[in-house]
C-alpha cells in the first residue's frame, strides 16, 4: 500500500517532534559544578613561590596608640561627638565595652586594635589568619578567583577575596555585619551601621616586619575613605606560639564544687567590665 501526501507529511511531523527528545536522551549529563576543587601538585608547588609569612606576628601597639592622635578616622559630625564622649568616659575610668559578650572583634577592628598575636597560613586558593584570644578570631581570604557572593550573607569578619600583585596580597572585604565596630582603641569605636567596605594591601616591609595598608569605606561613619597602616613584627621562638584562648574564661574562675567536680564559676563584674568579687575557693 502506497502512502499518500498526508501520510508522508504525518511521518515527517512525527520525526521533527521526536527528534529533540531523542537528542536529549542521547546527550551526556552535565558534570556538577565543583565549588572547591581538590588542589593539584602544582597548586602546592605554587605555595612555595609566595613570600614567607611564617612564624607568629605581634602588633606594634605603640603605633596603634600613636595613630589615634596622628591619623584619626575622618568621622562625620555625629560620630565624632560619640567618639569624643567615649574617650572622656575612658579618662574618667568608665570605659565603654567595645568588645563584649564574647563576640568576635570583627574586621577591620581585629587588624586595627588587636593586642594579640596571629599566624598566617597559605593553602591552595586561600590565606587563613588565626588569632590568639577569643575562639572566633579567624579570617578566610579566598585567592581562588571567586567573587563576592551574589546574595549577601553578612558575618563579623565579612567575605574576603584576594589576589597577589607581586609579593603584596590585595584583599577586598564586604558583607560585614552592621553591628561590627570600627574601633580606634579598645575603649573607642562605633557600629559601622552597614555598607562598610575594606581594601587591604598586605606585604613585608622588611624581613620580619609586616604592613597592612588599609582603606576603609564606612559611609555611615566617615566623611571619606580612611587610609591607615598597621604594623606587625615576627617572632619565631616557640615561646611566642599562639595559644588557645576562650574569651569567656576572663569572666570565670576554676573551682571544685561540693560533688568534687572541677567547674568554672562566674566572677562579679561592674558594668564597665572590672572584676568586683571572686567566689571563694
Amino acid at each position: 500500500m502506497k502512502s499518500g501526501p498526508i501520510g508522508i507529511a504525518s511521518v515527517a511531523l512525527f520525526t521533527l517532534v521526536l527528534a529533540p527528545s531523542i537528542a536529549g536522551a542521547q546527550a551526556p549529563p552535565k558534570a556538577p559544578t565543583v565549588i572547591n576543587p581538590p588542589p593539584t601538585a602544582q597548586d602546592w608547588a605554587d605555595i612555595g613561590k609566595l613570600p614567607d609569612w611564617s612564624g607568629v606576628w605581634n602588633p606594634k601597639i605603640t603605633d596603634q596608640d600613636k595613630q589615634v592622635k596622628t591619623n584619626p578616622p575622618p568621622w562625620n559630625e555625629v560620630a565624632a561627638k560619640k567618639i569624643e564622649h567615649m574617650f572622656a568616659e575612658e579618662k574618667a575610668g568608665r570605659p565603654t565595652l567595645i568588645f563584649a559578650n564574647c563576640l568576635p572583634e570583627a574586621h577591620p577592628s581585629w587588624m586595627l586594635v588587636t593586642h594579640n598575636a596571629m599566624e598566617i597560613l597559605f593553602t591552595p586558593g586561600r590565606v587563613t589568619m588565626l588569632g590568639e584570644s577569643d575562639g572566633n578570631r579567624i579570617r578566610r581570604i579566598y585567592t581562588d578567583g571567586r567573587g563576592h557572593p551574589a546574595v549577601s550573607d553578612p558575618t563579623f569578619h565579612g567575605h574576603s577575596i584576594g589576589h597577589w600583585e607581586g609579593d603584596t596580597l590585595v584583599v577586598d572585604t564586604t558583607d560585614i555585619v552592621p553591628e561590627a565596630p570600627l574601633a580606634v582603641s579598645e575603649a573607642a569605636g562605633l557600629p559601622n551601621n552597614g555598607d562598610m567596605h575594606v581594601i587591604e594591601r598586605i606585604h613585608l616591609a622588611d624581613k620580619d616586619i609586616l604592613h597592612d595598608d588599609l582603606e576603609i569605606i564606612a559611609p555611615h561613619l566617615l566623611t571619606q575613605p580612611w587610609k591607615t597602616t598597621r604594623i606587625f613584627f615576627r617572632q619565631r621562638a616557640r615561646k611566642f606560639d599562639i595559644v588557645e584562648g576562650v574569651c569567656a574564661t576572663g569572666d570565670l574562675v576554676e573551682r571544685v564544687n561540693a560533688d568534687g567536680d572541677h567547674v568554672f564559676v562566674p566572677v562579679q563584674k561592674s558594668e564597665w567590665g572590672n572584676t568586683t568579687a571572686v567566689p571563694a575557693k
